[in-house]
């Protein structure tokens, strides 16, 4: 019987929000899955979080992983931006929550550390090592980010205290 568990990566923002899933089984890696939302900036702002949300359930519903891991947010240019992002990762988050999954987040330096090997790594570092990482993957951008974090929880997973609420 296997012990192979499925992780949901996700990489929020407003325009485009990575998800990824990965099987894990033992310290064996492989990709499941792997797409970009793109909520379309002419809408509304809460229609465009909809978006989000409604399309992250689809992939719950469709892909039944077991746990969800988040990039936790590091940057915006302004504080509108940063609220802005606030909202894109709330409907991201709570997707997987409403599923009833646990959800862990963590820091993009983090991330890039778990799957690099240095904190400070750039994007196409980031998806050439996913693509090592998972044999056969082309993901880019948003969902290779998505990737990482999924890849990154797969390695921190069981250091983490999943069943506590914050």
């Amino acid at each position: 019987m296997s012990s192979a568990i499925r992780i949901l990566g996700i990489d929020p923002g407003l325009r485009h929000t990575g998800w990824g899933i990965i099987s894990v089984d033992g310290s064996r890696l492989s990709l499941v899955a792997e797409g970009r939302i793109s909520a379309r900036t002419d809408l509304p702002l809460s229609d465009r979080l909809m978006t989000i949300h409604a399309a992250l359930e689809v992939i719950i519903a469709e892909h039944r992983p077991d746990e969800a891991a988040a990039e936790e947010t590091f940057m915006a240019t302004n504080a509108a931006s940063a609220l802005k992002l606030g909202h894109a990762r709330a409907a991201a988050l709570l997707a997987p929550a409403r599923a009833g999954l646990p959800v862990a987040e963590y820091a993009a330096r983090l991330v890039k550390k778990a799957v690099v090997g240095t904190g400070g790594a750039d994007k196409a570092q980031v998806a050439a090592m996913v693509g090592i990482l998972l044999p056969g993957c082309k993901a880019k951008d948003d969902a290779a980010d998505a990737l990482a974090v999924a890849i990154c929880h797969a390695h921190h997973r069981t250091t983490r205290n999943l069943g506590s609420a914050a």
